[in-house]
């Protein structure tokens, strides 16, 4: 039954009216020293926390369900709550509750949602926390990353394909979109992010670029570089929106918008960040890219570096500055040594900045604010009259901001305690009425011992004590024996069984000093505290240009360690077209590797005249797939201005990494291995450029064999003939027939893993070799897997009986129970003299590869599949 508004308790109506204006987010409604939660939430905050789920009365007849916890425990479940994927509105008490009139005044002061966090708990140092918001513009997408708690906002738009690489490098922690693209967005990026829907009319120019306007405080969005990008500026506009639907106002640290251009970067779509296993590994707790190149100090650099790493640079300017600077640190040892050290007491400056305009920095915070400033100033220090440009320029940029740094240590104890509340904030000489208030409450006891002392021996009663009560105060207490010694200028308070209570006018004088002392204290440095966080407010840019600042140092510092621990070098950037390694290493799996066990360096050449697609054929798990992938990871370490694992290494710039690696069905798309396989080489094909590097492993393999092949050929063909482009690829495959195109194709050679064959076993070597292989070594794999004795004998029975036959004969009798068919299994269908091969190859050749959709792709291929027939 429906319940009156009339039978609801007060607390009960006021709960209800702040609750219709948040009804998604769980509310944490403050009552005294607890934060309670009713009905529905409270049913969900005992499910996530772990907390007893009660009843209470409300009003004449009815009960509502009630969940709490102190109010001191509020950053725990908080943390609890939002990394369960909740909302999170906090209702605070907004006046003290022994003045309030009727029932206490009650607000949201914060609201929380896995995008919007900045408490410590919520927030992981290394990582950044980002918001992003998306808007459908048509052709063009626009999408925003902002960080509340470091303040870094970022735009950018684009294809779906760019705006999809973005969200998987960010990977923001929520985004938000309009309601009505609920199925777009699902049908675009799936359902890998935690997301929020809000209405139409935000998402318009209009209004975003009025929202921006007001906040960044100009007349135009042109210093941002982003006039002219609506879809861009539309998702920032919605990204502010948000903030302020989620009660946060203060955001003077979100001070600039930068614009991510994909020209700046090089290339890489989601496929090649998750293939090369860069930021996440494909087994739980494997080691990534980052993983291993991460040796940063301090916060900053940490979430610096991971930047970096999906973002590496296409500038050979910026590109040698960074590697200049990482030379420099290498000899210069006692100053990379003295400022790693700096770094890593400088702590997170660039969140503690964040904390200040939303009041939510304490005074340990604070204290460690400034000593992060001290630690800028040594920094800086170090770095004057540096020999190098880059590190000279970025040292001109720091700010110790010595004014605030000064007045903070000043001003701020040793030791502060983490609340406000809790007193002894302030050092003694900075405010005289403080000092006093502070003498008299300390010297409280001491004085009312002096006054005891003296009035006992001036009355000449033994047992006087002085006591308290919220009644009248301080007294003097004389027992019944001794009242007849009792002053006649003593005013008798109260009368007990066995005694008499009195106060005096000193003591009476005394108590109205000392009562309410520590009220006025506690008052007094919030006041102070207070002010000196109005003061910090004009420091907040330059601080935060520092800690920018101290993350690229971090970095560089970072590269420095890992080039003199690893035994990495400098590679050579350059304008021309080829790739050359020598010596080159797997950053990842050498790391991995047994102690004592060195790994097998290989080298690597690709140019456009001479070798510009490699065909790598060689046995299972001999390390074709870690030869491609270290090709391409030390190209991206060279591009973020990093050395890199190899003797050598002559890098001509790379405007684009592709890679296809490995097969995955994405079942819930409704896409086989194949289809995915398809859609992401086409990708490739269609993206390529004269600077792409393209890493392609087992094309085909989710298909027919024969399929399989004739794909495999026409990419290859196509790379090699039929685009201007003739990026550098490298292409594993289990494909031997495709050995035979280095006799048709002039730029196409054959390399092989060797191995070595010792009785019946397979020793794999892991050393690149010119020319073809001819045998994969499955049964052998199989053998290793554990597969049982007799399948593996009946499997080499089999595997004899098509290698005498070539496939092109039917099966000797004596191959029993076989249920693949068993006339020609393999057609050899690169016989340059096959009519059926002739007939194909005109119909691969027609086709015009970059208008072909992939329905039209996989008709083809029925076609083709019909001929073979």
């Amino acid at each position: 039954m429906a319940k009156n508004k009339s039978e609801e308790t007060p607390l009960m109506q006021q709960h209800k009216a702040i609750k219709e204006k948040y009804p998604d987010a769980i509310l944490l409604f403050r009552v005294g020293d607890f934060y309670e939660t009713f009905n529905e939430d409270a049913i969900i905050a005992a499910q996530v926390l772990g907390i007893v789920l009660t009843k209470r009365a409300n009003g004449s007849a009815s009960y509502v369900d009630l969940a709490g916890f102190p109010h001191h425990a509020l950053d725990t479940y908080l943390h609890k709550l939002v990394k369960a994927g909740h909302r999170v509105a906090v209702c605070d008490q907004l006046e003290d509750p022994k003045e309030a009139k009727g029932i206490v005044k009650r607000g949201v002061t914060e609201m929380v949602t896995p995008g919007v966090a900045i408490n410590d708990k919520l927030l992981e140092n290394a990582s950044n926390n980002f918001l992003a918001a998306v808007h459908f513009g048509g052709d063009v997408t626009g999408v925003s990353f902002l960080d509340i708690s470091t303040g870094e906002f970022y735009v950018a738009q684009g294809n779906i394909e760019y705006i999809d690489k973005l969200l998987q490098s960010f990977k923001p922690a929520e985004v938000v979109f309009a309601k009505q693209q609920q199925k777009n967005f699902r049908a675009t990026f799936g359902t890998r992010f935690y997301t929020y829907t809000m209405e139409e009319w935000i998402f318009t120019n209009t209004y975003a670029e009025e929202i921006l306007l007001k906040h960044f405080a100009t007349h135009s969005l042109k210093g941002f570089g982003v006039e002219g990008l609506t879809a861009a500026i539309i998702a920032a506009g919605a990204t502010l929106h948000y903030l302020k639907d989620t009660e946060h106002p203060h955001l003077q640290h979100i001070a600039a918008m930068q614009r991510i251009d994909q020209d700046d970067f090089l290339w890489m779509d989601r496929f090649t960040v998750r293939n090369l296993e860069i930021l996440n590994s494909s087994v739980e707790n494997g080691h990534t890219l980052l993983k291993v190149l991460d040796n940063t100090v301090c916060p900053m650099g940490a979430r610096l570096l991971k930047r970096w790493l999906v973002f590496p640079l296409r500038d050979i300017h910026l590109i040698n500055e960074r590697l200049d600077t990482v030379a420099f640190f290498i000899r210069e040892t006692d100053l990379a040594h003295a400022l790693r050290s700096h770094l890593k007491q400088a702590g997170d400056l660039e969140r503690l900045v964040s904390k200040i305009p939303l009041r939510k920095i304490n005074p340990r915070e604070v204290l460690q604010f400034a000593r992060s400033l001290q630690q800028v100033q040594a920094i800086q220090q170090l770095l004057n009259n540096t020999s190098n440009e880059y590190l000279s320029q970025l040292n001109g940029k720091l700010d110790p901001c010595a004014t605030i740094m000064d007045r903070i240590l000043q001003e701020i104890v040793e030791n502060p305690p983490a609340l406000v509340n809790k007193g002894g904030i302030i050092q003694e000489g900075i405010n005289a009425e403080l000092d006093d208030l502070r003498r008299i409450a300390n010297s409280g006891k001491e004085y009312l011992l002096q006054i005891q002392q003296k009035e006992s021996e001036a009355t000449g009663i033994p047992s006087l004590k002085i006591a308290f009560n919220n009644v009248f105060g301080y007294y003097l207490e004389v027992t019944n024996t001794h009242k007849s010694k009792v002053p006649a200028a003593w005013i008798r308070k109260q009368t007990l069984a066995n005694a008499e209570r009195y106060i005096t006018p000193e003591l009476k004088e005394y108590e109205e000093k000392i009562t309410g002392a520590e009220e006025k204290i506690q008052s007094l440095e919030i006041r102070l505290f207070d002010e000196l966080l109005q003061a910090l407010q004009q420091y907040i840019q330059p601080a935060q240009l520092n800690a920018q600042l101290l993350g690229r140092v971090d970095c560089l510092l970072c590269f420095a360690y890992n080039a003199v621990q690893y035994k990495y070098r400098r590679p050579n950037i350059t304008d021309s077209y080829q790739l050359e390694i020598k010596d080159g290493r797997h950053p990842v799996i050498e790391r991995g590797l047994p102690a004592g066990e060195a790994y097998v360096a290989n080298d690597m050449l690709l140019d456009k005249t001479q070798q510009q697609i490699i065909i790598l054929t060689g046995p299972n798990m001999s390390g074709k797939s870690a030869l491609l992938r270290q090709t391409a990871l030390i190209t991206l370490m060279a591009h973020m201005g990093s050395f890199v694992p190899a003797s050598s290494a002559e890098i001509g710039l790379t405007d684009k990494i592709f890679t296809r690696v490995g097969a995955s069905d994405n079942l819930s798309g409704g896409e086989s291995t194949f289809m995915v396989e398809m859609n992401e080489t086409a990708s490739i094909i269609n993206s390529i450029t004269p600077r792409s590097l393209v890493i392609l492993d087992e094309i085909g393999r989710g298909t027919s064999t024969y399929d399989g092949i004739s794909i495999a050929w026409s990419i290859v063909e196509y790379l090699h003939d039929m685009t201007p482009h003739k990026p550098k690829t490298l292409f594993a495959t289990h494909y031997h027939e495709l050995n035979e195109l280095e006799n048709k194709l002039d730029r196409v050679k054959n390399f092989h893993i060797t191995n070595k064959e010792s009785g019946n076993k397979v020793i794999f070597l892991r050393k690149l070799a010119p020319g073809g292989s001819r045998h994969s070594f499955g049964i052998h794999v199989a053998k290793m897997a554990g597969m049982p004795p007799q399948l593996l004998q009946r499997a080499n029975e089999v595997l004899a009986q098509l290698e005498e036959k070539h496939i092109e004969a039917p099966l000797q009798k004596n191959v029993k129970n076989l249920t693949v068919p068993t006339t020609k299994l393999q057609l050899n269908i690169f016989d340059a003299h096959s009519d059926t091969f002739k007939e194909m190859r005109d119909m691969l050749e027609s086709v015009d590869i970059n208008r072909l959709t992939p329905v039209e792709a996989l008709l083809k291929l029925s076609e083709i599949k019909s001929i073979l027939k």
